[in-house]
């Protein structure tokens, strides 16, 4: 049978029936448990505890607080008006949210709900989950219990070989007018691979180590205002060195438009203010540009067609009396107005200015797109 064992080696004191407050050390011993009704305020020790600690109240919030950070073994959560944590808070074993909402201030990052030793989350839901910041420090997988008012999205993180720490929170909010962040993040200014990203969520994860990312998207995402095919999705990220969205990659898919996966390539989280999801320009969304100046100048030196790289191509250009100057297999934005043919006089020199005519074929599309390029110096 279940006891309710704890010692008490100093003093703690109950104010008003409003918070218990601990000042000296309290431990929870295996097999014992106990309730807290009222707001929990530790200012002692409270972190060797090896049973089952709960939080009830059906009718009020309660919060954790103090100077001296708490750790439970097995933490239950059922506080229908939530659980605010002002004071980070470490879970052993498990976490089960049985009822509400665990909220952390999310203008502190560093004020979260930790889970410690490849400790799980058990029960999270669109109605419980952890509004505000979670980390994990461990080497399992293991799914962010995280979300934003009445929207659980978890964000996942694969096996590790050695124990390391994360944490991540999620934003139902456009990344151009971010709540609590210094600075916006222009969905218009990204490289020129990514075509639209999403503008109605996103996600804070940090850490120091390389890992991969799985997203998760339901409906209220809009999935299919980014792509038609899940092919085209990818996971995005606010890059802090580059100051823009740069494509951080799609691995796997799973799901539909209307709810699923995707799973990233591998980067170093705090390389990124935050990610969310991106789509990658489609042939329909080529763009040639019809004019290039290649003086050297370093700007617009070369023929551009924004997106090429991203398909299997044959470009040819050819003058005006139809003979051909340039021919490349893939073209990668690197033509500079030479020409490459050995009938043309002085082929190390840049070609005449004048118009010129390409073709490109876009191999595994099997579509032919031709048009006029003028060249100027």
């Amino acid at each position: 049978m279940k006891q309710i064992i704890f010692f008490i080696l100093a003093h703690s004191y109950i104010f008003s029936q409003t918070a218990f407050q601990n000042f000296g050390n309290v431990q929870i011993h295996n097999e014992g448990e106990i309730g807290f009704h009222i707001n929990l305020i530790n200012d002692g020790v409270f972190n060797e505890n090896l049973g089952f600690t709960g939080f009830y109240n059906t009718v009020n919030s309660l919060s954790i607080s103090g100077t001296q950070i708490p750790r439970f073994f097995d933490m239950d959560v059922s506080v229908n008006d939530n659980l605010f944590l002002d004071i980070n808070t470490e879970v052993l074993n498990s976490l089960s949210f049985t009822d509400g909402d665990i909220i952390t201030p999310r203008e502190t990052p560093s004020i979260s709900i930790d889970f410690l030793d490849n400790a799980l989350p058990i029960l999270e839901s669109d109605d419980s989950h952890t509004d505000g910041y979670a980390s994990y420090l461990g080497s399992n997988p293991f799914a962010f219990p995280i979300g934003d008012n009445n929207s659980l999205r978890p964000l996942i993180i694969p096996f590790h070989n050695s124990n390391l720490l994360y944490s991540a929170a999620y934003f139902n909010e456009d990344p151009n007018f971010p709540s609590i962040f210094t600075s916006s993040f222009d969905t218009s200014n990204s490289e020129d691979i990514i075509n639209t990203i999403s503008t109605i969520e996103f996600w804070d994860f940090d850490g120091l180590s390389k890992t991969q990312v799985t997203l998760t998207w339901n409906r209220e995402s809009n999935i299919n205002t980014l792509v038609n095919d899940l092919e085209n999705l990818r996971v995005v990220g606010w890059s802090l060195s580059e100051n823009r969205w740069l494509d951080l990659g799609n691995v796997n898919t799973t799901g539909s438009l209307s709810s699923g996966t995707i799973t990233s390539n591998s980067f170093i989280p705090n390389n990124y203010e935050v990610i969310t999801f991106g789509s990658l320009i489609g042939s329909d969304d080529i763009i040639i540009y019809d004019a290039f100046s290649p003086n050297g100048d370093g700007v617009n030196d070369f023929f551009e067609i924004r997106g090429i790289e991203l398909f299997e191509n044959e470009l040819k250009i050819f003058n005006r009396w139809g003979s051909l100057v340039f021919n490349a297999k893939n073209y990668q934005n690197d033509w500079d107005g030479t020409s490459q043919r050995g009938f043309v006089i002085n082929r190390s020199r840049k070609l005449p200015v004048g118009t010129y005519y390409y073709t490109l074929k876009l191999v595994n599309e099997d579509r032919f797109i031709a048009g006029p390029i003028y060249l100027t110096h």
